[in-house]
C-alpha cells in the first residue's frame, strides 16, 4: 500500500491522520509489515521509480493538516483549491499545479520563524540536500526544462555559473530544503507511529538514477556519460515473450569501475540514508547488480543491446563493511542465471516469489508455493502485476486453469483469499498482499502496467472503504497459519 493510494481529501494518500489509521488497520489484523513503493519525488509520468532525487521525499506526501495544526497553513489556504473530483484516482496534473503553492507558503513561514531543529536537518543531510535543492530552484527558474538542456556552466557545475545561481535563487533553493524538512518530519512521526504498533516499514530502491534528477547533475562521473554529459548507453531489459522490442528504461548506466575506485561512496550513501528511513529494504531489479542489459543512447528500442558485468558480491560488501548488515530483500524476478542464483546466496537476501508467474510454465515452478524454500518473500503479485482478479479475467485460459485447480477453487468462492491463503500458508519467511487484492479490486485498480507511459501509479483506496471484515478475515489466517507477531 503505497502512500498515494491512502484516501485524503487533498487530492492523494498523504503521512497524516488516514497514514495511522492504515498501520492502526495492519495491528490490528495482526500484521506486523508495512510495504511501500519509493517515496522520491516522482518526475516525469509520475512514477516513483523516475525520481528527481534518490535521496529527497515526495513533496506531495506531505500531510496540509497537519502543517495547519503545526500553524504553518490556514485551512483556508488549501481547502477551497481544486485537488481533483475522483477519491479513488490521483490527478497528478492537478496537484502538481496546487502543491508546491501552498508549500511555500507554508515553508515560507517555518524560515521566517528561525526553527533550530530545521538547521540541525539541514547539516545533518547536506551531503544531498544541497544540490538537489539547488537543482529544483534552477530547474523552475529554466521551465522545468531537464538539466542537460542547461547552459553550459550550470550543465558542467562551473563554480561561477553555481555561484551566481547560489545568490540569485537563494529563497527558492531554501524553499525546496524546507520542504524537505517538512517531508522528513512527517514521516519520522508516522515511522515511529507505526513501529509501537508493532509494524515495520518495506522501503524500496530503485537500482538506476533518473536521467533528469539531481544524483546524475551532481555526480556525472559514477554514470557513462560522454563529453557533453550525454548518456553513453542506457538501461533496459532484451525482448522476450511479452514485449517483441524490449523495454527502454532510458536511465543512464553507471560506470561501475568509476564507483568502485570511489569506494562507492554514493551507494554507501543511499543505502544508509534509506534505513534512516526505513526498517527494511526491497532492492528493485537485483538481477542488474550481476550483469545489467546496456543499450546504445538514442535507440528507437532494446533490440540492440548488450549485457555487460555489473558490481556483483563486492558492492554489497562494501555496504556491509560501512553500514554494517541490514535486512535486505533482492527483487530476483525475470530470467536467472547460474550467477544472479549465486550473487543472490552469496549476499544471504532473501528473494521473491511471484505466484501469479507460477502457472505459466509447463515445467513444475519454482513460484508454486510447494517448491518454495523458507528464505523468501511471497507475493500474489507487485505493483507491476494485474490485480488477483484481474488476473483471473486475462490471463490465458490453460493458466487459469492450471491456477484453479491448485488453489482448489470452488465456483462462487473469492480467488483473492484463496490466493492469499495459499501464500499465508506457505513456508516462505514472509507474505505480502497487495491491498487492492485483499479489497477484491479488478484490473481497474491495478497500480502499474510497464511500458505504458499514462494511467499508471493513480489508484486510491475510497475514504468510504470498510476494512473491519478484512481486518478479522485477514487476522483469521495469520493465525491459522502461524505468522502473528
Amino acid at each position: 500500500m503505497h502512500i498515494s493510494s491512502l484516501p485524503s481529501p487533498w487530492g492523494i494518500g498523504t503521512l497524516g491522520a488516514e497514514a495511522r489509521r492504515f498501520a492502526d488497520f495492519l495491528c490490528e489484523s495482526g500484521q506486523s509489515y508495512w510495504q511501500v513503493l519509493p517515496l522520491s519525488p516522482t518526475g516525469y509520468g509520475d512514477s516513483p521509480y523516475q525520481s528527481f532525487s534518490a535521496f529527497a521525499g515526495n513533496p506531495y506526501f506531505i500531510d496540509l493538516d497537519t502543517l495547519n495544526e503545526w500553524g504553518l497553513l490556514t485551512r483556508a489556504e488549501y481547502c477551497d483549491l481544486d485537488w481533483g473530483g475522483d477519491p479513488g484516482r490521483t490527478d497528478y496534473g492537478k496537484i502538481f499545479n496546487s502543491r508546491f503553492e501552498v508549500l511555500r507558503k507554508a515553508a515560507s513561514r517555518l524560515i521566517d520563524s528561525g526553527s533550530g531543529d530545521y538547521n540541525c536537518f539541514c547539516q545533518a543531510n547536506s551531503c544531498w540536500l544541497d544540490d538537489y535543492s539547488l537543482f529544483m530552484a534552477i530547474k523552475d527558474s529554466k521551465g522545468g526544462a531537464p538539466w542537460t538542456d542547461w547552459e553550459r556552466g550550470l550543465r558542467f557545475r562551473e563554480e561561477p555559473a553555481l555561484s551566481e545561481a547560489r545568490a540569485a535563487l537563494h529563497r527558492e533553493t531554501e524553499l525546496y530544503s524546507v520542504i524537505q524538512y517538512l517531508f522528513f518530519s512527517q514521516w519520522e512521526i508516522l515511522k515511529k507511529y507505526a513501529n509501537t504498533r508493532g509494524i515495520s516499514i518495506i522501503g524500496d530502491v530503485p537500482i538506476y538514477a533518473a536521467p533528469d534528477s539531481a544524483d546524475v547533475w551532481s555526480q556525472p562521473r559514477l554514470f557513462l556519460l560522454d563529453g557533453e554529459l550525454k548518456p553513453v548507453s542506457v538501461a533496459g531489459c532484451p525482448p522476450d515473450g511479452f514485449t517483441e522490442d524490449g523495454q527502454l528504461w532510458g536511465n543512464p548506466v553507471y560506470d561501475w569501475n568509476e564507483n568502485k575506485r570511489s569506494g562507492y561512496f554514493w551507494w554507501i550513501n543511499r543505502i544508509k540514508h534509506q534505513f534512516e528511513i526505513y526498517d527494511v529494504l526491497r532492492l528493485d531489479h537485483f538481477r542488474g547488480f550481476d550483469a545489467y542489459y546496456s543499450v546504445p543512447f538514442g535507440s528507437e528500442n532494446a533490440k540492440n543491446g548488450v549485457w555487460k558485468n555489473g558490481p556483483g558480491i563486492e558492492l554489497f560488501r562494501a555496504i556491509n563493511n560501512a553500514i554494517g548488515e541490514k535486512r535486505i530483500i533482492a527483487e530476483d524476478l525475470g530470467f536467472l542465471t547460474d550467477s544472479v542464483r549465486s550473487l543472490l546466496s552469496e549476499s544471504g537476501y532473501p528473494g521473491m516469489k511471484v505466484l501469479q508467474f507460477a502457472f505459466g510454465s509447463r515445467e513444475d515452478s519454482d513460484y508454486l508455493p510447494h517448491n518454495f524454500d523458507r528464505h523468501c518473500v511471497a507475493y500474489a503479485g507487485t505493483h507491476d502485476n494485474d490485480t488477483i482478479l484481474g488476473w483471473f479475467a486475462s490471463a490465458p485460459p490453460d493458466e487459469v486453469g492450471k491456477a484453479t485447480e491448485y488453489l482448489r477453487i470452488h465456483e462462487g468462492e473469492s480467488k483473492s483469499k484463496a490466493m492469499l491463503s495459499t501464500l499465508w500458508g506457505s513456508v516462505a519467511e514472509l507474505a505480502i498482499a497487495q491491498m487492492q487484492d485483499l479489497l477484491e479490486l479488478g484490473s481497474e485498480s491495478r497500480m502499474n502496467t510497464p511500458s505504458t507511459p499514462e494511467g499508471n501509479w493513480q489508484w486510491r483506496m475510497r475514504p468510504e472503504t470498510d476494512l473491519s471484515g478484512i481486518s478479522s478475515w485477514l487476522k483469521e489466517i495469520t493465525l491459522l497459519y502461524g505468522r502473528a507477531r
